[in-house]
């Protein structure tokens, strides 16, 4: 009998190469602001390049992968992702222009980080079910992303503290070992098969459903909330609340991503017990509560809580959402992942770009967000303007998620459900 623990294991580590991935270069942007002169919004446009580099890669793979199986696009996605975190401490200085290198390592990194998106849920959504069950193997999955997370923060702030920001480039080098050895992973452990095309789900059929589009769009509004606050925490930390880079680091972003990890790991261990959709609702209402102290607290600290406690708010909506569309439609196979990581991945570009550039706008001489912004507390940034104006991505995972569940509930009296629906209980 095949048994899947060393590939439960290195999808584990595929979810802290994707950590990597997305976190690395916003803790440097203190960095790149001070060497290469650049404005939020071009920071901010390195988060939405990410995120829509991800988003065209999720949609391309989308057409593939049920088709070439998982081996040889996994193995891929962590070259891709390690040559493109070389490339983060290369490139900048042989390019023409620092950005222009920035915005290179990114794309192909990026390409390696959308593939992983799209592949590594349903390979283990295909694995033997676990005694907990797949919504709480599918959270605990996703923690390992927020423990990833929790190393890059902790460890990136920490040796940046002891070499010095002038030597910056260590930093991408030594993460890429990460990728690296989880390709070597790949290449063995056993895989499952993919859903066969006169089984699988066609993506027609599944935007038939009007289930499957309140997920997508649910999908959106949850990677917005969770990578708006966790792209920008850093450096709102330290620009908009004084804090120094180290402590800013370690009680912004890191005790997000430690929160958001203990939220997952819990609903892991006993998501069973936990209705889902009461809990995503619950998370998405704790989640505006978080955005709105930071926005709203003239306390550094109280801020600074409110920055931390939102990643155990936001724990639960990405890998929910698709558990959500999982149990639903169980042979949407790799593509239904892959549209729901397209959606989740443009939320992802989309929030931080938002804040970033109503930050920018807020300093303008008049006008609605300049008024907004100097009714809030001054942090000299316009971050919180920015977070302010997110806060609109939590509130409708609230109103999205209650609505999931209204259609969930009258699915047997309607006729327009797509192939390959359930009914399944929507608690769990």
């Amino acid at each position: 009998m095949t048994t899947y623990d060393h590939t439960r294991r290195a999808c584990y580590t595929g979810y802290v190469t994707q950590a990597i991935v997305n976190n690395l270069a916003p803790l440097l942007f203190i960095v790149f602001q001070t060497r290469y002169q650049l404005p939020l919004e071009m920071l901010g446009r390195l988060v939405l390049l990410n995120f829509a580099t991800q988003l065209v890669t999720d949609i391309v793979a989308v057409k593939f992968v049920d088709r070439t199986g998982y081996r040889i696009p996994l193995v891929l996605a962590h070259v891709l992702a390690a040559l493109g975190l070389v490339l983060l401490a290369v490139a900048p200085a042989v390019s023409p222009s620092p950005y222009l290198g920035l915005c290179v390592a990114i794309v192909v990194y990026a390409v390696g980080g959308g593939l992983l998106e799209v592949l590594v849920s349903p390979v283990v959504d295909a694995l033997p079910s676990p005694q907990e069950g797949k919504a709480a193997a599918m959270s605990l999955l996703h923690s390992f992303y927020c423990w990833g997370q929790v190393a890059v923060v902790a460890g990136s702030t920490l040796l940046l503290a002891w070499i010095g920001q002038d030597a910056w480039q260590v930093l991408p080098v030594a993460w890429a070992l990460v990728p690296l050895v989880n390709m070597v992973a790949f290449l063995r452990v056993p895989l499952p098969a993919t859903v066969p095309d006169e089984h699988r789900t066609s993506l027609r059929a599944l935007f038939g459903a009007p289930a499957f589009a309140a997920a997508v769009v649910l999908m959106l509004c949850a990677g917005a909330a969770e990578l708006t606050m966790s792209q920008w925490s850093s450096l709102f930390a330290e620009e908009g609340l004084g804090v120094s880079k180290v402590w800013g680091d370690l009680a912004g972003p890191c005790l997000f991503a430690v929160l958001m990890g203990i939220g997952r790991i819990v609903y892991g261990l006993w998501g069973e017990r936990i209705p889902l959709v009461p809990a995503m609702a619950s998370c998405g209402a704790l989640a505006t509560v978080c955005y709105l102290v930071v926005c709203l607290s003239s306390n550094p600290v109280v801020s600074l809580i409110g920055c931390a406690v939102c990643g155990l708010a936001v724990s639960l909506l990405w890998p929910g959402t698709f558990s959500l569309a999982a149990a639903r439609f169980p042979l949407g196979g790799a593509a239904m992942f892959g549209v729901l990581a397209v959606f989740g991945d443009a939320g992802g570009a989309v929030g931080p770009w938002i804040a970033g550039a109503a930050a920018d706008a807020s300093s303008a001489a008049d006008g609605f967000l300049a008024n907004l912004s100097a009714a809030l507390p001054d942090d000299g940034s316009g971050l919180r303007t920015g977070l302010l104006v997110a806060t609109a991505f939590p509130l409708a995972v609230v109103a999205l998620t209650l609505a999931y569940a209204t259609r969930t509930k009258s699915a047997g009296t309607t006729t327009d459900e797509a192939p390959g629906e359930v009914e399944r209980p929507i608690g769990g």
